[in-house]
């Protein structure tokens, strides 16, 4: 068993970390349906672009080394959805079940529920992806729908799964 991890705001130095954390995903995995890589300069605008908007973006140490990372960003860019975030969490390769993602996702709602937030979605790669599912139902998130077949990658055909957690107040009360 791995120490706790400590979890902590994104900075720039990150970024080599989280594009090396991706990469993997990219490549091997469904939790992106991306199919090459993005570079350093990709990832840090990403990053940047998430940040400037006001958004929560976090990684995960143990021994100095970063092994995952999460951030929050808008769910869809019409002003109508300006209540709801989605979550994006990324795990290192190897450091998969040690409890990473729940040291991520947890404060990632809590900053997400202070900004004013009234949703948060997942929107989960792959309906085996069993562990992701798993880690958001524990935190609260329920399930909201399955996009059959939405993807193709991997020559095959691959499944989303919505979640969706209220934060504060949820739909309870008007927003101010």
């Amino acid at each position: 068993m791995s120490a706790k991890p400590t979890v902590r705001p994104c900075e720039d130095r990150d970024v080599p970390s989280l594009r090396a954390i991706y990469a993997h995903h990219v490549l091997h995995g469904l939790a992106s349906f991306e199919f090459e890589p993005p570079g350093e300069d990709e990832m840090r605008s990403r990053r940047q672009a998430v940040i400037e908007r006001g958004f929560p973006y976090l990684v995960a140490e143990i021994g100095g080394d970063v092994v995952g990372y999460a951030y929050a960003s808008p769910y869809r860019a019409r002003p109508g959805y300006r209540f709801s975030v989605e979550n994006s969490i990324y795990i290192r390769h190897g450091w998969e079940g040690r409890g990473i993602g729940r040291a991520l996702l947890a404060p990632l709602i809590e900053q997400c529920t202070a900004m004013g937030m009234r949703l948060m979605v997942a929107v989960i790669g792959d309906s085996a992806n069993h562990a992701s599912i798993g880690l958001h139902k524990s935190l609260g998130f329920e399930m909201a729908g399955n996009l059959r077949s939405v993807g193709f990658k991997f020559g095959r055909w691959v499944d989303s799964v919505l979640m969706t957690r209220p934060l504060g107040d949820g739909d309870g009360t008007l927003p101010e």
